[in-house]
């Protein structure tokens, strides 16, 4: 635009001067055949040199408005670009501030996806060493065994369980709990999680049925072993627990597999998840809390007697109290009462008065103070 306006500007300039010189060259061609000429022609060349000269003036005025008007559009020009410089300046400044800060919470981010995949890491290494103890069938009965453990040494005293007894028959359950009969509660922690792994497994539906034959198989004969082993009428009680140390395994036995759980119920073995051996140890705590509380019923009601007999004495002590309050306070009035006979006495003697000069009048009025004295007035 700027240099448009200049090469504009220069051509109006370069059209001026022309005309200037060719208003010079007419006259000077006017000059040279000036003596062939007359009066009239000095005339008209006296007009052509006033508008020459007019031609100039105005030439040398539009000169300066074109550079007046030059100069404003320079400066214009040079303000319009120190706004679009600075506003620019600024968008450059903001947009790397912005993009500082983007990088920066992209790079914290990043810190927390960091941590969240190393703790990823170390589950799924931990996830791949518990599925190898399970695995392992030695392994995985310690792993239900110390499971079930836990459970019942959280919920009972030391004196109320027993890990691996020995019971008449010579076999040794995996737990016992000891009611207020002192019949333990067997608990036993082997569970065969070989049928439902391949259960879990089968991709085919003939795969699918040969697996839950096996989990049935494997179960039933496992719940008959705890029947025949554990439950011994007259030591035991009538019911023993078979102990699932998964809770997924669990939900699984009851979704597809509840002709198995009934049967086991029916031979009075109850399977359990830990959430459900939890509960139960929590019942039979409180089982033998009731039971220690009858035991010491005798004991509690003979308390309860001492106990109002001491609340007898007291109550005889505060009678004897309140009677000695009485008491005093009957000899407080009493004694108030004393007093104030004696403010009296002492008021009535302060009135009388003594004079020398008038022994007879003491002796009237003596006499009869003295007769009211022995009266006890």
């Amino acid at each position: 635009m700027t240099d448009n306006l200049l090469t504009l500007a220069g051509a109006v300039v370069i059209v001026l001067a022309a005309i200037a010189a060719c208003a010079a060259l007419a006259v000077t061609a006017v000059r040279t055949m000036r003596p062939r000429r007359d009066t009239a022609a000095d005339d008209a060349l006296a007009t052509l040199a006033r508008l020459q000269a007019d031609t100039a003036v105005r030439v040398d005025a539009m000169r300066e408005m074109l550079a007046g008007r030059q100069a404003e559009l320079h400066r214009a020009v040079n303000e319009r670009l120190d706004s679009v410089t600075h506003h620019l300046s600024q968008s450059m400044t903001a947009t790397r501030q912005h993009t500082v800060d983007s990088l920066t919470k992209l790079n914290e981010r990043l810190a927390v996806i960091d941590g969240a995949q190393k703790n990823i890491t170390e589950l799924a290494s931990q996830v791949t060493s518990l599925q190898n103890v399970l695995t392992n069938k030695q392994q995985r009965g310690a792993f239900g065994q110390a499971r079930m453990e836990i459970i019942v040494q959280d919920g009972l005293p030391k004196n109320c369980y027993e890990f691996q007894p020995t019971l008449a028959n010579n076999t040794r359950p995996d737990c016992a709990v000891f009611l207020p009969d002192r019949r333990p509660l067997v608990i036993d922690a082997k569970f065969p999680l070989e049928a439902v792994t391949a259960f879990r497994e089968a991709r085919t539906e003939d795969e699918r049925k040969q697996a839950a034959g096996r989990v049935r198989t494997d179960i039933g004969k496992h719940v008959s072993d705890i029947a025949q082993k554990y439950l011994i009428p007259g030591e035991t009680q009538e019911l023993a627990l078979m102990f699932v140390p998964s809770e997924s395994v669990y939900a699984e036995l009851h979704d597809g597999f509840d002709d198995v759980v009934q049967k086991a119920f029916r031979a009075r073995v109850m399977i359990v998840s830990p959430t459900l051996l939890m509960l139960a140890i929590q019942v039979i705590q409180q089982i033998q809390k009731d039971a220690r509380m009858r035991e010491a019923a005798d004991q509690i009601h003979a308390e309860v007697g001492h106990l109002m007999d001491d609340l007898r004495r007291m109550q005889e002590r505060v009678l004897r109290l309140q009677q000695h309050f009485g008491q005093a306070n009957e000899d407080v009035r009493q004694i108030l009462i004393s007093a104030e006979k004696v403010e009296k006495r002492g008021a009535r003697i302060k009135d009388v008065e003594f004079d020398d000069d008038a022994p007879a009048a003491d002796n009237i009025i003596a006499a009869p103070i003295q007769r009211k004295l022995q009266m006890g007035e």
